[in-house]
């Protein structure tokens, strides 16, 4: 039987896997206090009279409701509704490198808001649901957006390079964010062994049960992970221009792989 969802103590219908260092019982996005060491709730950090200092992405982005998180979830349910509703959505959409490699460059990115079935999107969903929150508090509204669709590009150009068959769904960029809730959990030293498991589990599905695209799931997670280190370890200092230039890098990084197979899948066509 799967365990259930811990949930923040102060919020019961908040799922959430981050504890307090102080206390370990978990706490939502909303109830984080930044502490020397980790997030504290505010009770850890009244009592130990700490000064309580707001996270950067709550000054910077003035909020803390994961609007990117649930817009994204939104905009995946309302395409599944479309592909129930015509067959040409998926046939138009989906991640094909013969397509891809005809001019239809677009599929790289709008297959990862595709689904195969009902199971599909509400496993990927759910994972969003549950990591995606805290990752959008931690990194900003803009940084978090960067690193879904930035890991959803990752995983269509790795099948891009070494698949022809039709791809479709959110998993690219789900793999990034457990990626990335691993690089900053550690960052700011908060409990991530459910991360390493839930890593673990999935790559052992993806590479045993047929069917699956390996490319997808481990390109997502390698992008997950360089965009999370970039973002999370840039110099105080050099902050902006480290993470743009990281982003920018990797685009024209995905842009010249892409152009390098279409030449390769044009020749042999």
């Amino acid at each position: 039987m799967t365990a259930p969802v811990p949930t923040c103590y102060r919020h019961p219908d908040r799922p959430t896997y981050v504890q307090c260092t102080r206390c370990h019982r978990y706490i939502c996005p909303e109830c984080m206090r930044d502490a020397a060491v980790g997030h504290q709730c505010a009770e850890c950090v009244n009592a130990g009279a700490k000064t309580v200092r707001q996270p950067r992405t709550r000054t910077q982005w003035g909020a803390t409701t994961p609007v990117v998180t649930y817009t994204l979830i939104a905009i995946n349910v309302a395409a599944f509704v479309a592909q129930m509703a015509s067959r040409r959505v998926e046939v138009e959409f989906v991640m094909y490198s013969p397509a891809v490699a005809n001019g239809e460059v677009y599929r790289l990115l709008t297959s990862a808001f595709l689904h195969s079935g009902i199971t599909h999107i509400l496993f990927n969903m759910f994972a969003l649901y549950v990591v995606g929150p805290a990752l959008e508090i931690w990194l900003g509204r803009l940084r978090f957006m960067a690193l879904y669709l930035l890991s959803a590009l990752g995983g269509s150009v790795l099948i891009y390079l070494f698949s022809n068959a039709p791809t479709l769904g959110a998993s690219g960029a789900v793999f990034g964010l457990f990626a990335a809730a691993f690089v900053i959990g550690r960052k700011v030293n908060v409990d991530i062994r459910w991360v390493v498991i839930m890593i673990v589990i999935n790559l052992v599905i993806t590479f045993t049960v047929p069917s699956i695209s390996w490319q997808g799931h481990l390109g997502g997670l390698i992008t997950g992970g360089v965009v999370a280190f970039a973002y999370a370890y840039a110099p105080a200092k050099q902050r902006i221009p480290v993470q743009a230039g990281a982003t920018a890098a990797l685009i024209v990084l995905f842009a010249a792989l892409v152009w390098w197979r279409t030449a390769d899948l044009l020749v042999l066509s």
